[in-house]
């Protein structure tokens, strides 16, 4: 389903910040904002939340670590019990080196896992750029269109900001 969007153009990042901030100050929604490298701070500018790719990234972790113990001690203590120079079977010190590997084996996984689920890069994903060039030399901002007021006072802060093209496009983003 395609949406409507107003889409500014520029060719510099300052102009785009500048833009990004007079939009916020308003309470106008960003959609979002394209850019061919990170911009300091705009992430700020555009009051974005914190990410949530840490708690996926805890979360496997500590299910790896727990499966890493719970298979060892299932395998030394009940599967495969050996008695070696009279050490307990539940030897839980011996476990962690293996724990520790697949805490960080899981959480990696994990991580870029929810990442490419959340970004929607699955393979054979066609791409979909809002403006030609956006990934070379040029910076986009879009604006989710509406029938409301928002739109045109949207559309004033924009033309104030002086992008070097403007325009309205419906895209599937």
């Amino acid at each position: 389903m395609a949406r409507e969007f107003l889409v500014a153009t520029y060719s510099d990042a300052n102009s785009l910040m500048s833009t990004v901030e007079a939009l916020r100050a308003e309470n106008l929604k960003i959609h979002d904002v394209y850019a061919p490298y990170p911009i300091h701070g705009l992430d700020r500018a555009m009051r974005l939340g914190r990410t949530r790719l840490p708690w996926v990234t805890l979360l496997a972790g500590l299910c790896g670590c727990g499966v890493a113990l719970a298979f060892q001690f299932y395998a030394a203590v009940f599967d495969w019990g050996m008695n070696v120079g009279g050490k307990p079977d539940n030897s839980t010190l011996a476990f962690l080196p293996i724990a520790f590997e697949l805490t960080v084996l899981a959480g990696g996984l994990a991580t870029v896992a929810a990442l490419l689920l959340r970004a929607r890069l699955y393979p054979g994903k066609r791409e979909c750029l809002i403006v030609e060039g956006v990934t070379d030399n040029r910076f986009a901002l879009a604006i989710p269109k509406s029938d409301s007021d928002g739109t045109a006072r949207a559309r004033q802060i924009l033309e104030l900001s002086r992008p070097d093209k403007l325009e309205e496009k419906a895209a599937e983003l």
